[in-house]
């Protein structure tokens, strides 16, 4: 029977379970309050998800005015407004520049450290963490018990390297994440615990995310790796309302991936889910409308090939072709007009989001229904923050944003649940 252990008598417990930003930050919170915090681990260290995806330049945030930038959120805003307000971009840029990491603002808007890596960031925030008395403990995996115990207390199951451990807390903050990037430590293994429980949860599933397109064997060979610039997408969600987006993406053997792919794959996913498919517009020329377009394509070619008409008349060569040729019957290309909408809205069909564990985050999770704060109404004095909180955001420092401001709120509840209790004692 594994020996159990309790705070002292001196300071009040928190066991924050989940060592990424939005479990860091709730214990940074509670241990500035003087709350004994006891933050675990399954990895063999924290920060791991942070870390790697800080590897192209650690986008921390966004610059843009605050009412495009909650509009990210989508219908989650709500929920989420009042904690970004109370901690947000400016907020979140201050808090690192205090940990002697200066900030700067891109050319697309967005925040990155100076050094444009997590490494440095993390290791002066570790030292500030310790610096405030919080014990981490790697190698802790969680067993998904929550026992109260008979003095008000919660009973937690670890596994580690020497066998079973039990802490008793009087409050707990689950930082566990999503399901994406597994083998990092977010492997979704929390949902079906949390549900036995009667936890109000939705499914994960894959968010900024690739989508299988089942490309011929022929694009597969020639232009999977390729990218696809200058170009706007859209798609039409199950609303009925239409999304468009410009930047580039990238052609994989198994269909689409890339930051313009991402910005759409909330609106693609729902529709696969609803309908079995969806369709991607593609427009290869979103400087020109469709009668420069048309007048261009319809421009007698001559003897050329129909590829070289196609180059020097409308810029279109290389993969964009490719593309046309594999999404278009043969008889577009002997009618101007068919050609040149399908150059100004080539429809491509998606099958299915690619594996979860592939994408850059998840979506679904904890809902907000069923928190009180951030507390479970299914299992009081127990919080929950960060990805694993049945919201989503694009990439661009949006998913950071939240999980920091979601993070900071959880420590800041279990801090008052704490004193609410030790008021009732």
């Amino acid at each position: 029977m594994p020996q159990i252990e309790t705070a002292s008598a001196q300071a009040q417990c928190v066991a924050v379970i989940g060592g990424g930003p939005a479990g860091l930050i709730a214990a940074e919170t509670l241990a500035c309050a003087g709350v004994r915090v006891e933050l675990f681990e399954a990895m063999p260290s924290v920060g791991r998800k942070f870390l790697m995806a800080g590897k192209g330049g650690m986008n921390i945030t966004h610059s843009e005015p605050m009412v495009p930038f909650m509009a990210r959120y989508a219908e989650r805003q709500p929920y989420l407004a009042p904690l970004i307000e109370a901690f947000g971009p400016q907020q979140l840029r201050e808090w690192i520049h205090a940990l002697g990491i200066e900030t700067f603002v891109g050319s697309s808007g967005r925040v990155f450290p100076t050094e444009m890596k997590a490494a440095p960031l993390l290791r002066a925030w570790l030292h500030r963490l310790r610096a405030t008395g919080v014990n981490i403990h790697v190698r802790h995996c969680w067993q998904g018990s929550v026992e109260q115990t008979p003095m008000g207390r919660h009973r937690l199951r670890f596994s580690t390297l020497e066998g079973e451990r039990q802490i008793e807390a009087d409050a707990v903050v689950l930082a566990l994440g999503g399901a994406s990037w597994g083998r990092l430590g977010s492997d979704g293994a929390w949902l079906p615990w949390l549900q036995q429980r009667g936890v109000e949860v939705a499914p994960l599933q894959a968010a900024n995310c690739g989508f299988d397109a089942g490309w011929s064997e022929h694009l597969r060979e020639r232009f999977a790796g390729h990218a696809v610039k200058a170009v706007a997408a859209s798609c039409v969600d199950t609303q009925g309302v239409r999304h468009t987006r410009q930047g580039e993406f990238v052609v994989t053997a198994n269909g689409v991936e890339g930051g313009l792919i991402y910005a759409l794959s909330a609106a693609l996913r729902e529709a696969i889910n609803a309908q079995g498919s969806a369709t991607l517009f593609l427009d290869f020329a979103p400087d020109k409308d469709l009668a420069r377009v048309t007048a261009e394509v319809a421009h007698p070619r001559g003897s050329r090939s129909m590829s070289s008409h196609l180059q020097s008349r409308a810029g279109i060569k290389g993969v964009k072709m490719a593309l046309l040729r594999e999404c278009l019957p043969p008889e577009y290309f002997v009618d101007m007009h068919k050609l040149a909408a399908a150059i100004k809205a080539l429809p491509v069909t998606l099958l299915a989001p690619r594996p979860i564990d592939e994408a850059i985050s998840s979506a679904g999770g904890v809902r907000f229904e069923g928190l009180d704060g951030l507390m479970l109404h299914a299992l009081p004095g127990v919080f929950c923050a960060g990805e694993m909180l049945d919201w989503e955001a694009p990439t661009g420092g949006y998913l950071l944003t939240a999980c920091f401001a979601t993070g900071r709120a959880a420590g800041l509840g279990a801090g008052d649940y704490l004193h609410n209790k030790s008021g009732r004692a």
